[in-house]
């Protein structure tokens, strides 16, 4: 299995009581799969998504991601790892100011050492995701829908075995929401796993499985479309 989450918890302590974010959580997935995650606000989703980065430590339970414990790596070699199997769309706008499009989709090259220009990849992922006309702006000139294809653009480009989505579609327009899920369906059919934070109720249509989660726990697992979808660009 590509990603292995086993027993996963989160615990927090408000005041005396203690509480699980993140409450044994346990899930597989395989390359190529579309998998979304739904829940209501404060159920643990993000926190979830958060701890399989490793962008938050557990309080109990693994995460392997191809068969690498991430939480028994030293910060070298798994900064190596996520760098180079793992892309990350947060949910916030994360492009930076001072870089044009090209040069915020470029960057995760640089951060490892590495042979090549990544330039014409880059420039090939700006079409795919329907912005290449605005590889010379900056974040500023860019709507929120151009900001989140960068996002999408940059996650991709060292070509990750698994893509993490945290509410991809938060504040797009149904047009655009639509045409992002399409991309994300796209990605996996070309073998990149997707694992999608979302609230819309329509992911589903274009997800393999859906996970829900209520107060922390995983709580009912839903088969999608099986065939992913139809669209190879947005």
């Amino acid at each position: 299995m590509l990603l292995e989450v086993n027993q996963l918890t989160r615990e927090y302590k408000r005041g005396r009581e203690a509480f699980r974010a993140v409450d044994e959580v346990s899930f597989t997935m395989a390359d190529g799969e579309f998998v979304s995650i739904r829940g209501r606000s404060g159920s643990g989703k993000s926190t979830l998504l958060n701890l399989i980065t490793g962008l938050l430590q557990p309080t109990g339970g693994s995460v392997f991601l191809d068969g690498e414990n991430i939480f028994e790596l030293d910060d070298r070699n798994y900064s190596y790892l996520r760098n180079s199997k793992l892309g990350y769309v947060s949910q916030v706008q994360s492009a930076l100011s001072n870089l044009t499009v090209m040069d915020n989709v470029r960057l995760p090259f640089f951060l490892s050492k590495r042979d090549g220009e990544p330039s014409e990849r880059a420039a090939a992922l700006l079409e795919q995701v329907g912005i290449a006309h605005l590889a010379k702006a900056y974040p500023a000139q860019l709507s929120g829908g151009e900001l989140k294809r960068v996002a999408i653009a940059r996650a991709l480009i060292l070509s990750p075995e698994l893509l993490i989505a945290d509410e991809p579609t938060c504040d797009l327009d149904l047009q655009t929401t639509k045409e992002v899920l399409e991309f994300l369906a796209s990605v996996a059919q070309r073998g990149t796993a997707v694992l999608m934070v979302t609230h819309e109720a329509d992911a589903s249509e274009y997800c393999n499985r859906t996970l829900f989660m209520e107060s922390g726990k995983l709580v009912h697992i839903a088969s999608g479309n099986p065939s992913g979808i139809f669209c190879s660009a947005i």
